[in-house]
């Protein structure tokens, strides 16, 4: 009977542990309410302007100011689609460039920058992130998110059909900075393996947009607002597929 209490026992401590495991490893959350739709094009050819005939298909997102301890800047993005890849086109209001950093994969958050970051899945905690600087320096890279620790990782073999086309320009007019353009193209390729890659139609990604400007104090903008940092997953928007 003693043996048979100690096994019950055990047991059902065994049974708690797997229900505090289980808990631990759930990523499941309440889900953004924030759905947008992303038209399909063939593929074109960027130059940093946004002067394709493609981005009059769809039209601009205004991503909101969160920080205003700096100048206020109007802010907003356009996104398209193709069999290929993904195509987002940034236009920022500005006065100052702060851009010193002159290579990839530097820390170009430290200074002005447009980001972009696709979850693919809500299954897994991994994404995206991709920033531009506006003298078109890139970051790509993946990044595990494990319960808000994270870490960002070098696409490997990254050439080809793996790689992104970008391109910038700066709007200058009468001798002062009035602004600047990021254009982006992101291969499906890039993003193997992760899931709903390349997506279909009616396809769902998490997805958020982001700028970072450095005139006078850091603001930033975001297209979803989030509580702690840019990698706040849990509370991107959706794109869906249409």
């Amino acid at each position: 009977m003693k043996h048979n209490l100690t096994l019950a026992c055990s047991f059902l401590m065994l049974c708690i542990l797997f229900f505090q495991f289980s808990c631990t490893v759930d990523y499941k959350f309440q889900r953004n309410s924030t759905f947008l739709l992303i038209d399909h094009v063939m593929d074109f050819d960027i130059s940093g302007k946004g002067n394709s005939g493609a981005w009059k298909k769809t039209d601009w997102i205004n991503l909101e100011q969160r920080d205003t301890s700096g100048y206020c800047y109007k802010t907003k993005v356009k996104s398209l689609y193709s069999d290929t890849g993904i195509y987002f086109l940034f236009d920022c209001e500005d006065s100052v460039i702060t851009s010193t950093l002159n290579s990839d994969y530097a820390d170009l958050y430290n200074e002005d920058v447009v980001e972009v970051f696709l979850w693919t899945s809500e299954e897994y905690p991994f994404y995206f992130e991709y920033e531009l600087s506006p003298h078109n320096f890139e970051l790509p890279i993946m990044v595990p998110n494990v319960r808000g620790d994270f870490f960002g990782w070098k696409p490997w073999h990254y050439e080809g059909d793996r790689k992104t086309r970008h391109a910038t320009s700066i709007n200058v007019e009468d001798g002062k900075i009035k602004g600047w353009k990021a254009e982006m193209f992101i291969p499906f390729a890039l993003l193997k393996p992760l899931d709903h890659v390349p997506p279909d139609k009616g396809t769902e990604w998490r997805v958020n947009m982001y700028r970072i400007d450095y005139d006078k104090e850091p603001s930033d903008w975001t297209w979803q607002p989030v509580k702690t940092n840019f990698h706040d997953y849990e509370h991107f928007g959706t794109f869906k597929f249409n």
